[in-house]
């Protein structure tokens, strides 16, 4: 398959990236961003744009394309009401779009997140502004939109947040975190999952289109059981 990625950058990002490129039937991957990533592999191609809310020139180079695994987003503590609604809303709106146009076959795979208000009239700001994307992407025509909506996701490989205070957390609180998804593994869940959850729903589908934290790990879950060899997580970074 081939698959565009969005967000390779930030944490879940990262982990998702790390499982397409460890994927044996993932042929070709695209990640676009404003800024080149650190790295190359074979079946790694860059879209470096400044500009991710236009595509009119570049749509050429979205066509052919699997699958979309959307990650990029923006935390409320590091941004006002107009800065979250314009990343976490205006811009998924408009990759969806420009992918819609050229790849209608496609499957569309968007983290939202827990808690997301998918009526669009609830009090909290993150969970309406979340809906209202939700609610584009799901009548954007693609062959299948999948909303998957996590609630905390534990880094396994180094992968780093983009929020300070995230990243406190998972630095002094790593071990607490490790135990408790151990104990209670369909609700925290952790980047290496998110990846194979990601893939599994891409090549097999799924009865249900909004994936909470338990729906994501039993995808996972499937994804390891079909997969030669052990699971690939690590506690070591």
């Amino acid at each position: 398959m081939k698959v565009v990625i969005f967000g390779a950058s930030g944490m879940v990002g990262q982990g998702v990236l790390r499982e397409c490129l460890q994927a044996s039937d993932v042929e070709s991957i695209l990640v676009v961003g404003r800024n080149a990533l650190a790295m190359q592999h074979p079946k790694l191609k860059e879209l470096v744009r400044p500009n991710l809310f236009e595509y009119s020139d570049v749509e050429e180079q979205l066509q052919g394309y699997d699958a979309c695994f959307f990650c990029l987003g923006v935390s409320t503590s590091d941004t006002d009401e107009s800065g979250f609604i314009r990343i976490n809303h205006d811009l998924p709106v408009a990759a969806g779009l420009a992918l819609a146009r050229r790849n209608p076959q496609m499957a569309f795979i968007y983290v939202s997140g827990g808690g997301t208000d998918a009526t669009e009239r609830g009090p909290v700001m993150w969970a309406r502004v979340k809906g209202k994307t939700e609610n584009a992407l799901r009548n954007m025509g693609f062959r299948a939109v999948y909303l998957f909506r996590p609630g905390f996701i534990l880094p396994m490989n180094g992968e780093q947040s983009k929020t300070r205070l995230l990243r406190l957390l998972y630095r002094y609180l790593r071990g607490v975190f490790i135990v408790s998804r151990r104990l209670f593994p369909c609700k925290i869940l952790d980047t290496v999952s998110m990846g194979q959850a990601m893939l599994q729903v891409t090549r097999h589908g799924s009865d249900v289109a909004v994936l909470e934290s338990a729906d994501i790990y039993r995808l996972a879950s499937a994804a390891r059981s079909t997969t030669t060899g052990s699971p690939r997580h690590s506690d070591k970074d």
